[in-house]
């Protein structure tokens, strides 16, 4: 019996969250801790499954010659992760227009469920035969609004959007 091919829309739960990953013990830095470097690592490998998800990933670059390039991030080092340690992104996606993205992501420890990291970005969609930013097609502001309005209903992050400063002084 042939069964029919169904082309399955995307399901968007809120928030998108990533497969576990491990931190590599080669990640560790002499402080015994992840190495802030590797942080990035971890969200960006998170952020790959987000991106194919939405039909923006590897795929996309390659068939239809455009991609993303991140032009901001604030990231915050809440607890240490060790090696071994398993871990799972979660995904915001907070906004978007004709050009950007702007999202917000979280690194948890996958079995006992802290937060150790955040991370704040916003990206532009760049066509990568000019190199030169372009406007989302059609289809893909299509699906990047269903997976808005699923995570509008998540409340926004108390984090995002904040700016990096000393605190004041007390007197």
């Amino acid at each position: 019996m042939m069964l029919d091919r169904i082309d399955l829309e995307p399901v968007f739960f809120a928030p998108f969250v990533s497969s576990v990953m491990r931190v590599e013990p080669q990640w560790i830095d002499y402080n015994g801790h992840l190495n802030m470097a590797y942080y990035n690592v971890l969200f960006d490998k998170a952020v790959d499954e987000a991106y194919a998800l939405l039909g923006i990933g590897e795929s996309y670059l390659k068939t239809r010659k455009h991609s993303t390039f991140t032009v901001e991030v604030h990231l915050r080092y809440l607890r240490e992760l060790h090696a071994n340690d398993p871990v799972r992104v979660t995904f915001q996606l907070l906004d978007f227009d004709s050009k950007r993205l702007h999202f917000f992501k979280q690194l948890f420890h996958a079995t006992e469920g802290w937060v150790s990291a955040t991370s704040e970005s916003l990206s532009l969609h760049v066509d990568m035969r000019s190199k030169k930013t372009a406007a989302f097609p059609a289809d893909v502001r299509a699906t990047l609004k269903k997976m808005k309005d699923s995570h509008a209903r998540l409340p926004r992050p108390e984090a995002a959007g904040k700016r990096i400063m000393m605190p004041e002084k007390s007197s």
